[in-house]
Order: C-alpha cells, then sequence, then structure tokens
C-alpha cells in the first residue's frame, strides 16, 4: 500500500552510522587532528521524545496532551529507580504541525540533536508512520499509537512475515471499526446502502483500499457501497461526493476525515438534502470531539462513531492509578474542558513507556529498550497492552490491539451540549453501554 509521503528518505543516515561518525570524531581529536567540541554529558537523565499534532487540522488529537504531559512530569519528578540505579527523566514533546514532513523533521531532531533514549507518536497516521519511520532508520526504540494498526503497519510498507525491528504499535484495526459500524448498523431496518468519504491522506489511502480497507468489509458485510474515490484535504467543496452519494440513494453514510473537511461536506450534504435522508451518519476521526460535534449546532445530534476510551471504560492507569473516570473528570476540572478520547491513549503511551524502561535494566542501551518493548504484557488506562503473547490481541508482528465499541453523540444542552454514549459493546461485553442507539433521522 501507497502513502503520499515516503518519510523515510527524509533522513539517510543511521543512528548507527552518526554514532560511527562521532566516534571517529573524538579519535582524531584526541591525536591533535581536530579541536574537540564540548560535549554535554546525559549523565543519569532519560530523554523521551514525544510527538504528536499540537496544531493545523489534527490539532483536535493533542489537545490534551498539556494535560497529560503535566500528570506524567509530575508523577516521575522524583525520577525512576532502574535495578538500583536512579535516573531522572525528561519527556521532550514535539509539535508535527499535522504535517507529515514537519514530524519527520522534528523527529529527526529528537534522535541525532537530543539523543532521546526512546520515541513515542500518537494521532493518526500523518504522525505515528513519519516517527516510526526515522525510527525504525535510525535505530531508535519507539512506541505509537492512535492509528489503525493497518494504517500503521501497511502504510509503513510493513511485511508481515518481517515485520520492524524497533518500531510498536498499539491501538485497534480497521476490522475492529467496521465490525463496530456495521454492528450499529445491523440494529436496525435500512435499505443496507452505504457512502464512504474519505480524502487523500494517510487515513484516506489506507482506509479506501479495495482489499485491506472498507470496501472488502463493509460488502462482505452484506452492505453496498459508493466510494467516489478521495476528495482533496481541506477543499471547500465537496458536492460532487453528496451528488454521487444521493444518486445511489444511501441511508448510510460513512468515512475517516478531519473535523474541518467533515464540517465543510456536512453543511453541504444538508444543503442538497442528503442529510435528512440519512439513518445512520457513521464517521471516524472527525467525530470523536465534542468541539468537532458542537460545530456542527445541533445538526451533530445522533451522528455515530467508534469509542476507544471513556470514563465508563473499567480500566486504571499502572502509572498514576487513576481510573478511566477519575483521570476523565481530572481533565475537566483542570481544564473546564470536556473529556475526549485521546486523553487515555497519550496517557497511556506514556504509562507504557515508563514501563517498559523500568523493566528494561539498562535505559541507555537501546537493544535493551527495545527488547523491553517487545515482552511488554502491562495494564494500561485503556486495557492490555503486549507485544509477547501471539494471542488474538496481536493479530501481526509489532502489534497489539485495544478493545472498541460503538458510540453516539446526544444533544443534551447541560453543562456541555453533547454527550457521547456508549450504544454497542458487542466486541467488547466488559465496557457498560451508558445509552440506548437512535436512528439519525
Amino acid at each position: 500500500m501507497k502513502t503520499q509521503t515516503d518519510t523515510r528518505k527524509l533522513v539517510a543516515p543511521t543512528r548507527r552510522d552518526i554514532l560511527k561518525y562521532g566516534t571517529a570524531m573524538t579519535t582524531l581529536a584526541a591525536s591533535g587532528g581536530l579541536a574537540a567540541p564540548a560535549l554535554a554529558s546525559t549523565g543519569g537523565t532519560i530523554r523521551i521524545g514525544f510527538v504528536s499534532p499540537q496544531t493545523g487540522p489534527l490539532a483536535a488529537f493533542g489537545e490534551a496532551d498539556d494535560f497529560v504531559l503535566a500528570g506524567v512530569r509530575a508523577a516521575l519528578a522524583e525520577g525512576l529507580v532502574i535495578d538500583g540505579t536512579s535516573y531522572d527523566v525528561e519527556i521532550l514533546a514535539r509539535d508535527s504541525q499535522s504535517n507529515p514532513s514537519r514530524c519527520a523533521e522534528v523527529t529527526a531532531d529528537l534522535i541525532l540533536r537530543d539523543e532521546v533514549q526512546l520515541l513515542l507518536g500518537s494521532s493518526t497516521g500523518d504522525t505515528t508512520n513519519p516517527v516510526a519511520d526515522q525510527a525504525e532508520i535510525m535505530e531508535v526504540p519507539c512506541i505509537t499509537t492512535d492509528t489503525p494498526w493497518e494504517a500503521h503497519f501497511f502504510g509503513r510498507g510493513g511485511n508481515p512475515a518481517v515485520g520492524f525491528d524497533w518500531t510498536y504499535h498499539f491501538f485497534w484495526g480497521l476490522g475492529d471499526m467496521l465490525g463496530v459500524f456495521t454492528d450499529m448498523w445491523d440494529t436496525q431496518e435500512t435499505n443496507r446502502s452505504v457512502g464512504a468519504f474519505f480524502t487523500n491522506d494517510v487515513e484516506g489511502v489506507a482506509l479506501s483500499d479495495a482489499e485491506l480497507g472498507f470496501p472488502r468489509f463493509i460488502r462482505e458485510a452484506g452492505y453496498e457501497l459508493d466510494l467516489p474515490g478521495l476528495a482533496t484535504p481541506m477543499s471547500d467543496e465537496h458536492s460532487a461526493f453528496v451528488s454521487s452519494f444521493a444518486s445511489s440513494n444511501i441511508e448510510i453514510l460513512t468515512g475517516a476525515v478531519t473535523p474541518p473537511d467533515f464540517a465543510t461536506f456536512w453543511s453541504q450534504a444538508a444543503q442538497q438534502g442528503l442529510r435528512q435522508r440519512l439513518k445512520f451518519c457513521t464517521i471516524a476521526k472527525a467525530m470523536l470531539f465534542p468541539a468537532a460535534v458542537e460545530s456542527l449546532g445541533d445538526t451533530g445530534d445522533g451522528i455515530t462513531t467508534e469509542v476507544w476510551w471513556s470514563p465508563s471504560h473499567p480500566f486504571s492507569s499502572g502509572l498514576t492509578g487513576q481510573s478511566s473516570a477519575e483521570l476523565a473528570g481530572a481533565f475537566t476540572a483542570a481544564t473546564g474542558r470536556q473529556w475526549t478520547q485521546p486523553i487515555g491513549f497519550k496517557h497511556a503511551l506514556l504509562e507504557v513507556a515508563v514501563d517498559v524502561l523500568k523493566r528494561s535494566g539498562n535505559p541507555m542501551d537501546a537493544g535493551a529498550v527495545r527488547d523491553a518493548i517487545a515482552a511488554t504484557d502491562y495494564q494500561s488506562v485503556v486495557g492490555p497492552v503486549n507485544w509477547s503473547q501471539g494471542g488474538p490481541t496481536n493479530p501481526i508482528r509489532n502489534v497489539s490491539t485495544t478493545p472498541l465499541v460503538g458510540g453516539q453523540w446526544k444533544l443534551r444542552n447541560g453543562e456541555f451540549k453533547y454527550e457521547l454514549e456508549i450504544v454497542n459493546n458487542q466486541r467488547a461485553p466488559g465496557i457498560s453501554t451508558t445509552g440506548s442507539l437512535e436512528l439519525l433521522s
């Protein structure tokens, strides 16, 4: 599967090459051939690089970053004791600006300039893929999350028979998401005609793939599909897609786009009368966030989406001990804003990283850290994360899947305008439902 940007070509030398070069320079300096520069000692400080989109069209995914980082930094204020040695821990957060090329640049800087011991990346393939590609090239241990695993693994050219050496991912997969979507659709009478709206980005290319994406899964579930190509990201004109869906007489709309692209499409769908005819509007990515739904006014009522994490999830942090409800409540108390799904996964990404470092024995040894990642079997605030068992949660090497349920936005006009209720838990019965599913119209 191809992605738009082959970020792996942006930085050619490996970290091993850089280190060999540095050793040669030091030897030359010692022999009098070059003045040795003053080298900053890393001493007992573990540096963790944390890359996410904090600005740009994907900024909603990074809304809770400051809150999560503050909590984890507080938990690590006294450092870590690993095999009797005490280490300070520094988390270096970098903004990808929602741009894959920029993401690759800041990741390379974290590796070559900041000399991080562990890389973390999150929030769609536009971030996780460039981060992981650079880590693999430069031989730096890396953990990523918040991208459907197929878009992450195959979007990077991954070979299931080989896998990757340095990069590991945890999140749910496309089959999990489509299963949740069709589970919701199957509960109601429709004409089983689905329109799929994607843009030409990493997720759109991966999820629209005929074999690995939406088309095969939806048709195998007994639904007809209209997929009229890929829209231009951040375009102000999506009426051709609306017209195609109207001609197909769809009653179900699905897709995965950014919040701005969906808002533009949804407005034009209303203008052309499509929205009023839909029974389901089930949108990944764009409809994950309260602010994105609120921007639609009252027309966000009844939109369905996947739910990766919520205050109702029965999991707790292995780092802070907070339950999912306590973590979500702390976010609202600290910011005055409604909880948002990435909170759980950003926190989990960091707590898994801390667990890995503790088990590595020597956090300054890249190989030891990598091996500790591969041996992970950990209970996080988003559920179990493991790369060691080879069971149903490990569909492929380097991947650990997490549970997924179906949700629906309900207009409440209380403290917050909308509430995201869990309305289908068929794939994860351990996560309780909090409401009942209703048709869009």
